[in-house]
């Protein structure tokens, strides 16, 4: 384990408990050939595992002063190369190859293809990234969104959060974690809550418990979204005010016969709405806005029934 003080500018809370270690590995199950990118290394953690599994692995890591060790205390297990920059503006898709952003449908490789070359590692260098990473917790929802935008070149995700933010990205409409985070990433993506990870697995101790979730980008996505910012706009106004009702949250972008039309209670709160419902009302609304001049056309809404 690498000597350095965490820095709390950083966010940094250093992964160390063995047992946590072996059990996060084993839910990444990395394999030799897979395009593997670690966000965050920290002291290299998990960093050992993911290249020794890979034989190659990328990692991003913010604090220069943790550059230089990780390369040279890893270095010799396998292709490690740390980049020192910022994951917020760090573009991912640079680093798949042959699949890059501009290159690639993000429709174009479904999930049974995924697996069945995840089981092929011969396949898996020719699709998209797995990301793997501790994220700090300030800066956690930023780094998700990135990473959601870079969706079209990224296979799956990984991701150590503070338990609260994986509880609310898998809560269900109804519940009362159920909110725009959950809309906003499983629009995009499955989500699935791994493991839990209590305080004491880490250096300094957060003072809240971790969980370990599993993303993986909807391709093809049972819920298209035409226009990502309406879609986004209408979410985050959906639940600005989560005591308030929809009528009153969306005043002024969208009217009341507009949501009737979608199927959605005017008189009904955010959290009561499923995530398709929500892609839906942005769709119908789009077209709407579209359509030719002419005589006023109702709102045509079709949205799947099931998130």
């Amino acid at each position: 384990m690498m000597d350095h003080l965490p820095r709390r500018r950083f966010g940094q809370n250093f992964l160390h408990d063995p047992g946590t270690i072996r059990r996060i590995l084993a839910a990444v199950n990395a394999r030799p050939g897979q395009r593997l990118v670690e966000i965050g290394p920290g002291q290299g953690a998990i960093t050992e595992g993911l290249l020794r599994a890979a034989g190659s692995l990328e990692v991003i890591e913010l604090d220069r002063d943790l550059v230089g060790p990780l390369a040279e205390q890893l270095g010799m297990l396998g292709d490690l190369r740390v980049h020192n920059a910022d994951a917020l503006r760090f573009d991912l898709c640079a680093l798949a190859n042959p699949v890059n952003s501009t290159s690639v449908n993000p429709a174009s490789v479904d999930l049974t293809e995924v697996h069945q070359a995840s089981a092929n590692p011969t396949n898996f260098d020719a699709l998209r990234l797995r990301i793997v990473g501790n994220l700090p917790y300030n800066i956690s929802t930023p780094l998700l969104f990135r990473f959601l935008d870079q969706a079209q070149c990224i296979a799956d995700l990984h991701l150590m959060l503070q338990k609260e933010v994986v509880d609310r990205i898998c809560a269900d409409p109804g519940s009362k974690t159920y909110g725009r985070l959950s809309v906003m990433v499983r629009t995009w993506c499955s989500a699935e809550r791994v493991l839990v990870i209590g305080p004491g697995a880490f250096k300094p101790r957060p003072k809240v418990d971790s969980a370990l979730v599993r993303l993986v980008p909807h391709r093809p996505p049972p819920c298209p979204v035409d226009v990502p910012a309406l879609h986004a706009r209408i979410v985050t106004a959906a639940f600005a005010q989560r005591r308030k009702t929809l009528r009153n949250c969306l005043k002024g972008l969208v009217e009341p016969e507009q949501l009737l039309a979608c199927g959605i209670d005017p008189a009904a709160r955010a959290e009561t709405v499923p995530v398709c419902a929500f892609v839906g009302l942005a769709n119908a609304l789009t077209q709407h806005r579209q359509a030719q001049p002419g005589p006023a056309q109702p709102l045509g809404c079709n949205w799947p029934p099931n998130p």
